[in-house]
């Protein structure tokens, strides 16, 4: 794909400003420069200095994911820094950054967890699998059918708790929503493991999971308007609010902020 001459020129001084700031291999020796030489970044990444050259130059060419996932490689760029230069070059990434082994089960930022306390309103912490990481007192109450079920998994208790159809008014179709969202959440990362492990489990225990699913259906995670039957409370509805933390991408913050009651709705 090729970029206009505004976009190639900001990865052209992007990419410069990281080569200059990485430590040169022979840093003993006095340079006119700082950081790396084009040829060394070139012979790093297995291209030719004519067409790093030419990148950094902000010249009319095209860039390959392969060549700029190498790019970030030798340049040592961060997790965001490695995001920013794919979506300045509008490619996605091949090997985006992956969870840290284990990182499903790791405990909740301690930030995250106080904005909960903070929250008036029904808010809890989902991780990058869905498993609830944290909650306040209000979603306690609220969604007590399923925090009291001792299934921390937001998919495994839609689909395998069968108090959940009760709870969730129009069952079905937040059930297929809920998948088509966990579905485009999940698709940067197709081949983590626990993810994985977690879809087959579904696919093998609930035939409802396994018919959406084999539809493909992919929606963003919104808001709108949920409804529960609530077993102190009746029926009660809330408009739902997720938040993706800035510094904690893998993880959602999802809030529950009140509606006006069902008696009171002419």
């Amino acid at each position: 794909m090729l970029l206009p001459p505004d976009q190639r020129r900001l990865l052209g001084g992007f990419l410069r400003a990281h080569r200059e700031a990485l430590p040169a291999a022979d840093a003993h020796l006095r340079r006119r420069t700082p950081g790396l030489r084009r040829e060394e970044v070139a012979r790093l990444c297995g291209i030719s200095t004519t067409w790093y050259t030419w990148v950094e130059q902000g010249r009319d060419i095209s860039l390959s994911a392969a060549s700029l996932a190498r790019l970030a490689d030798a340049l040592r760029l961060t997790a965001a820094e490695r995001a920013y230069l794919f979506e300045l070059a509008r490619q996605r990434d091949p090997a985006p950054p992956r969870p840290e082994p284990g990182s499903s089960s790791a405990a909740a930022p301690a930030e995250l967890l106080r904005v909960l306390q903070a929250t008036a309103a029904p808010a809890y912490l989902l991780d990058r699998l869905w498993h609830v990481r944290g909650r306040n007192k209000a979603a306690a109450r609220l969604f007590a059918p399923w925090f009291d079920s001792g299934e921390p998994c937001l998919l495994r208790y839609v689909f395998l708790d069968p108090g959940a159809r009760g709870f969730i008014c129009d069952w079905e179709d937040r059930a297929r929503r809920v998948l088509a969202e966990f579905r485009a959440d999940t698709a940067r990362t197709p081949d983590d493991a626990a993810m994985q492990h977690l879809v087959h489990e579904l696919l093998r225990d609930s035939a409802d999971f396994a018919r959406f699913w084999n539809g493909h259906a992919v929606l963003a995670r919104e808001g709108g308007t949920r409804s529960f039957n609530h077993p102190q409370d009746g029926l009660v509805r809330y408009e739902q609010v997720t938040l993706v933390p800035a510094s904690h991408p893998e993880c959602k913050l999802v809030v529950l902020l009140p509606r006006q009651p069902y008696s009171e709705i002419s």
